[in-house]
């Protein structure tokens, strides 16, 4: 990626939205949504997709009244459609939790 064009402002904004991406596909990882590079497979990982949401959270808190516009659209939008995915797989059950295995010995 050639980024000699973008002044030290645009720059630290890209690495912030690549930051964003990078966590929104952890999450939609966990969330069984796409295939893991690693694995070519669907791994399902709630607690590593709430990991990568509690991140952007946490993001967001601490960008609050500091972010662009633009790039503050972008956390909400992700966030948002990450919490609403979480849900929905929340109350599917867990059933790959090696915890709720362990637990039912």
């Amino acid at each position: 990626m050639n980024t000699d064009n973008l002044n030290p402002d645009q720059q630290d904004q890209l690495l912030c939205m690549m930051l964003i991406q990078q966590h929104q596909q952890i999450a939609m990882m966990g969330l069984g949504k796409m295939k893991n590079p690693g694995t070519d497979k669907i791994d399902r990982d709630l607690p590593s997709a709430k990991y990568a949401i509690d991140t952007l959270k946490m993001l967001e808190k601490y960008t609050k009244g500091n972010i662009p516009q633009e790039l503050k659209g972008f956390l909400d939008q992700t966030l948002t459609t990450l919490r609403l995915n979480y849900a929905d797989e929340s109350k599917k059950g867990d059933n790959t939790d090696s915890e709720t295995e362990e637990s039912e010995d």
